[in-house]
């Protein structure tokens, strides 16, 4: 399905659209003009002067300015992320380390409903919060849920039943649902579809390491155990939620506003980081990748119109299958090494790290090869070969280093395919809103994994939880036919837009990236 731009910057699907006559240069600079001169009249920013000058194209001007928009957005984004990813993850080191003796979390399927719970709420937010950031400003709502989610998980160390535990885990899920669509949209609009994995790829590199990290942290936390009357696992989630409500605090103030806002105060009164020559730079570089650098109105019309696009569901399902098995191994793998590999509590914690600081390096080169080749479709594929591989390994062999080794495997594999599928997406759509929207969708997709990774690993199947790890392998043979269709898909596709006869995603010149 293709779509075709109507006058005032809108995306509508249209089928079969095909391209105009006349020279398409012409015609798109007549779209970069229209944009610039939006923009321009609502923010004051000089972007039909940058066009014209061709400053979006020095190299120089453009590598110092990104380096900053790098160093503002980047860092602390991936720092809040890994702080979310510790205080849901370390319900698997909590419940080893006494939790599920003290609150009975080992009777029936207590465990599993604190696990899928927390995706719930995580589900529910996911719409409200891609589509309210752009409204309130990021600073303030990524500021506020992180803060917020903090505190919960200070609260986690004081319950007294597994009922408790469970409300809190729902409210945490509601609030840390609320950062990954605000964050990835935030950095959508930020970059070009050839350097956007590369940044999904540091904004996830350090939140995957916090999954290992969580077991080392959790190692040195518990020794603490006894101290003011309270259990280990108790201080596991006092001290690892006040650091979150320090990070989520500090969001306040370095989190970056949207491109065309970024030269003048944010919603909270601190002031821009960018002058306006830098920031019309920035949009004409979003301009001539993809044409949408001017925000487009969302309504529920168009809202509709977005959802008869069948690749909105499809890059849905992905995060469904593919955090399944991501969520199995945050979840589970402690768990797993204690159970079905017989080490004790404190070495299950302290072998948890290693693989992920493997994939945190995995993660990247992932990410640099994808960018620089124009590539995200043959990664993906490899990377869940890989997971199937060391899932295997992990899951039907005997011998305890070839088991430790696909975990390795595993991990690298799973979690490479996210920054990259995020990309696929990034670089398949245009129109923020539609983006945002998609953005949403994907991560209730994401959500749902958890849903079904919390229940297909069960007690009774313990040490081995052989049938949720089949779960976890189907569901990658799934991925993989959806991914490698798309190859013939998307390559007829631009063949035909080549040859005039469609326009894809309503912006001449724009091709798919398989």
């Amino acid at each position: 399905m293709a779509e075709t731009k109507i006058s005032n910057g809108h995306h509508v699907e249209e089928t079969h659209k095909r391209a105009p006559t006349g020279d398409i240069e012409d015609i798109l600079a007549q779209q970069e003009q229209h944009d610039a001169e939006v923009i321009e009249e609502k923010y004051h920013i000089p972007m039909k002067e940058v066009l014209e000058s061709r400053l979006d194209q020095d190299p120089v001007a453009v590598r110092k300015i990104m380096r900053k928009v790098d160093w503002r957005l980047v860092p602390m984004l991936s720092i809040l992320y890994m702080w979310a990813f510790i205080d849901r993850a370390n319900l698997g080191n909590a419940n080893i380390a006494g939790l599920s003796t003290d609150l009975h979390t080992n009777i029936g399927n207590r465990y599993s409903v604190l696990t899928f719970i927390f995706f719930v709420g995580y589900c529910l937010i996911d719409i409200p919060a891609a589509l309210t950031v752009r409204r309130i400003g990021p600073a303030l709502w990524i500021g506020v849920v992180g803060t917020a989610w903090g505190v919960i998980t200070i609260g986690q160390g004081f319950v007294k039943s597994w009922e408790a535990l469970a409300v809190c885990r729902a409210l945490l899920g509601l609030l840390e649902g609320g950062l990954v669509p605000a964050a990835t949209f935030l950095l959508s609009v930020w970059y070009t579809r050839y350097e956007i994995q590369v940044r999904f790829g540091g904004f996830y590199v350090i939140g995957n390491a916090s999954s290992g990290l969580a077991g080392l942290l959790a190692y040195g936390i518990e020794k603490r155990a006894g101290e003011d009357g309270l259990a280990g696992w108790r201080w596991i989630f006092i001290i690892e939620g006040i650091v979150s409500t320090i990070v989520g605090i500090a969001a306040f103030f370095i989190i970056i506003d949207f491109p065309e806002r970024a030269t003048v105060r944010n919603s909270l009164g601190l002031p821009g980081f960018l002058t306006p020559e830098e920031s019309a730079i920035v949009l004409a570089r979003i301009e001539h990748d993809r044409g949408d650098a001017a925000e487009d109105k969302l309504t529920f019309k168009v809202a509709m119109r977005h959802l008869q696009d069948w690749k909105l569901w499809e890059f849905s399902s992905y995060l469904t299958l593919n955090n399944t098995a991501v969520y199995a191994f945050s979840y589970f793998l402690p768990v797993i090494l204690n159970d079905g590999f017989g080490y004790s509590t404190g070495r299950a914690q302290l072998l948890s790290f290693p693989p992920y600081a493997a994939a945190a390096v995995w993660i990247m080169a992932c990410s640099f090869v994808a960018d620089h080749f124009r590539i995200r479709g043959p990664v993906m594929v490899f990377n869940s070969l890989l997971y199937i591989i060391g899932v295997s390994l992990t899951g039907f062999t005997s011998n305890v280093h070839a088991r430790y080794g696909g975990v390795f495997l595993g991990v690298m594999g799973i979690t490479g395919n996210i920054p990259t599928q995020w990309a696929y997406f990034h670089n398949n759509m245009v129109g923020q809103n539609k983006k945002a929207l998609t953005m949403a969708f994907m991560i209730i997709g994401g959500g749902i994994g958890g849903i079904i990774a919390g229940n297909v690993f069960q007690s009774q199947d313990a040490p081995n939880y052989r049938s949720g790890l089949w779960v976890c392998l189907v569901l990658q043979i799934v991925y993989i036919v959806l991914v490698a269709k798309n190859f013939v898909i998307f390559s007829i596709q631009n063949k035909r837009a080549d040859r005039g006869e469609i326009i894809i995603e309503g912006q001449l010149g724009f091709r798919y990236t398989y």
